[in-house]
């Protein structure tokens, strides 16, 4: 089966533990390769590119967002987001800023000295997407984002959500949680490595 997820598009991906979930993500995170069949990024053929040409891919195309925040203790939360640029070869003079102007998108920008122990558990999500918009990835990729979170803080990430798509971005969420799936435009089902599409 084919998938096509187009630029805006905001997909829910659904389904029972071991269903293959993680490794759709992986795949599409050009984490793992296929073992057969091709992906399109952007239009670019993904399956023949050496792997120095998928970590610059990933990196300058794909943000990541966990269930785990994976934020660093002891580093404040500007110096969180700005730890994404570190790899990615980009100008470091601006990165302070650009990483204030992140953190400002996702309702942060008050929080910018704050250590993570001093947030809630949504705000630290929040951090951490703005972690991975910083390098303006095309394609957002997130891994049971709120799996972590009570009803309150799942619902200000899930407008969160809902406010990035507005502005283009486009938004594959993998969950198994129906207050989340729901929200999305589309619903795929995996199960067994079969993907089904939901209407």
């Amino acid at each position: 089966m084919s998938l096509i997820v187009g630029q805006g598009d905001y997909l829910a991906i659904v389904g029972p533990s071991g269903s293959g979930k993680s490794t759709l993500l992986n795949t599409l995170g050009l984490l793992d390769r296929p073992t057969s069949g091709s992906y399109l990024l952007d239009g670019i053929e993904t399956t023949k590119l050496k792997d120095k040409q998928r970590t610059w891919l990933r990196g300058s195309r794909i943000g990541f967002i966990y269930q785990s925040f994976h934020l660093l203790p002891q580093r404040s939360v500007v110096e969180n987001v700005m730890l994404a640029e570190v790899y990615g070869g980009r100008d470091r003079r601006h990165r302070r800023k650009r990483a204030i102007d992140a953190l400002e998108q996702v309702g942060m920008g008050h929080r910018v000295q704050f250590l993570p122990n001093r947030l809630s558990g949504g705000e630290r999500q929040r951090v951490a997407i703005a972690r991975a918009l910083m390098g303006s990835p095309s394609l957002l990729l997130c891994d049971e984002p709120t799996g972590n979170l009570d009803t309150r803080n799942t619902d200000a990430v899930l407008d969160l959500f809902d406010s990035l798509r507005d502005q283009g971005m486009t938004l594959v969420v993998i969950t198994h949680e129906d207050q989340v799936s729901t929200r999305a435009q589309r619903r795929v089902r995996i199960s067994d490595g079969v993907l089904t599409e939901e209407h």
